[in-house]
Formats: structure tokens, C-alpha cells, sequence
């Protein structure tokens, strides 16, 4: 009597409840990550495609990413330094400067990056003109603050310039105490009393990277079935007679 060895197709109910409840996250996260790119992936050709408007139309429309050109005055004094802002792995501030345009329009300007010095308690300078000058950018939706940490930075109207973690509209807008628009303007690269890291993207992850991880999640969708198969295969002795 010689023995083989057979396969026979039997799953373990536990192992299939546990690689299933894995499969379906997978597949969610992978599904997320496809709408997320589908989402970015608009933004980007919006980006692309924007038109150059001027400042009052623009803000009229809500053309985000739109190219605008507009004259006025900075304030010289009252910056707004948002803090935590890596450029070529250094730490630093990017500059918000209120900017009130000829017509009377009361909007932030994004003019770049500064360094931090270590010691914070002495921020860095901020070279603005006073004079009337022109400014060239593109329009684009306030920082929105995303998971916060902690309280929110208090701003007060005697101290300038002023170090803030959160970016949040009212606060600014009051202790500025101006009719603040609530989209900034994000100054061109080529524009002058600028700072460093004005190359503006308009998504901080791409189309492209959201599907990457999204191929990861399916991969491991796979790797879920797969196994599962191969576990539920199982060897059977059988006598032959």
C-alpha cells in the first residue's frame, strides 16, 4: 500500500474572516487614494489653465490659481510669519504681508520663505517698501489650518511681526482690522521684495503619487487573495489499496 498526497480546497474560517476584513480595508484605502487623485488631478489642470484676470475680477469669481496683477501699498510693519515651513531642509517662516490694493482690497501677500533664527524670540527681518508697487502672483484659497495641535497662537495689535503655527482668517483679519479677502495672493517667482521658495505648487501631493499609493493598496488587496488561497489548499494523505 503506497500513500499519496492529494489537495482539497478547505478554508479555515478564521484565517478567511480575518483576510477578508483585510481585503475590504485594502480595497477601501485604494479606492480613497484613486478619488483622491482624481480630485488632485483637477486641481492641477486648473493650475495649468488658469487665466491671468485682474485682482477684483478674480476675487469676484473665486478663480482660484488665477495669475493677477495689482498695484497698491504693502504694510511696511504688521507681517504675519507662518511658522514651520521647511525649504531645502531648513526650518523657516513663510511671510503673509497685508497688501491694500489701489481699489481699496485688502488682501495677504505670500512672499516667500525666511529662516527661523534658533532663538524665536528674535524673528527674522522683513525688507517691505512703502511706497506704491505692483504685484504679480497667483490667487489662491487661505492656509487652512489641517489637524490642530494645541491652542492657537493669541496675535496682538502691538507686536509686529508676529509668529503664528495656525493660519486662521478671523483672528488675522481682527487684529489687523481690515476687511480682510479671505484668498491670498502667492507672489511670482519674478516678483519684486520676495523671499525664497516661491516655485508655488498648486497640491502638496500629486495625481500621480495618490495613484502610486493606491497600486501599494491594491498589491496588497492581491496579496490577501492569494494567500488566503494558498492556505486553504491542504494536503490529504490517501492509502492506496
Amino acid at each position: 500500500m503506497t500513500p499519496r498526497v492529494s489537495r482539497s480546497f478547505r478554508p479555515s474560517l478564521p484565517v478567511t474572516l480575518i483576510l477578508a476584513l483585510l481585503a475590504v480595508l485594502f480595497a477601501s484605502l485604494g479606492s480613497w487614494q484613486i478619488r483622491r487623485a482624481a480630485e488632485k488631478a483637477i486641481l492641477e489642470t486648473e493650475h495649468q489653465h488658469a487665466p491671468s484676470l485682474a485682482l477684483d475680477t478674480a476675487l469676484a469669481t473665486e478663480r482660484r490659481f488665477a495669475r493677477v496683477e495689482t498695484s497698491g501699498h504693502y504694510d511696511p510693519q504688521r507681517h504675519i510669519l507662518l511658522d514651520n515651513q521647511l525649504w531645502q531642509g531648513r526650518g523657516g517662516v513663510h511671510v503673509f504681508t497685508p497688501f491694500v490694493t489701489s481699489s481699496g482690497t485688502a488682501i495677504l501677500v505670500n512672499r516667500g520663505w525666511l529662516p527661523l533664527p534658533p532663538d524665536r524670540r528674535e524673528l527674522p527681518a522683513v525688507p517691505t517698501p512703502a511706497e506704491e508697487v505692483t504685484v504679480r502672483g497667483m490667487l489662491n484659497d487661505f492656509p487652512v489650518p489641517g489637524r490642530m495641535v494645541g491652542e492657537a497662537d493669541r496675535l496682538e495689535t502691538d507686536r509686529w511681526p508676529q509668529l503664528v503655527t495656525y493660519m486662521r482668517h478671523a483672528d488675522i483679519a481682527r487684529v489687523l482690522g481690515l476687511p480682510l479677502e479671505t484668498h491670498i495672493i502667492q507672489l511670482s517667482r519674478d516678483a519684486e521684495h520676495g523671499f525664497e521658495d516661491r516655485d508655488w505648487k498648486p497640491v502638496f501631493l500629486s495625481a500621480e503619487r495618490h495613484r502610486a499609493y493606491a497600486f501599494q493598496w491594491y498589491a496588497l488587496l492581491a496579496a490577501c487573495v492569494i494567500l488566503w488561497l494558498l492556505v486553504s489548499l491542504r494536503k490529504t494523505r490517501v492509502d492506496d489499496t
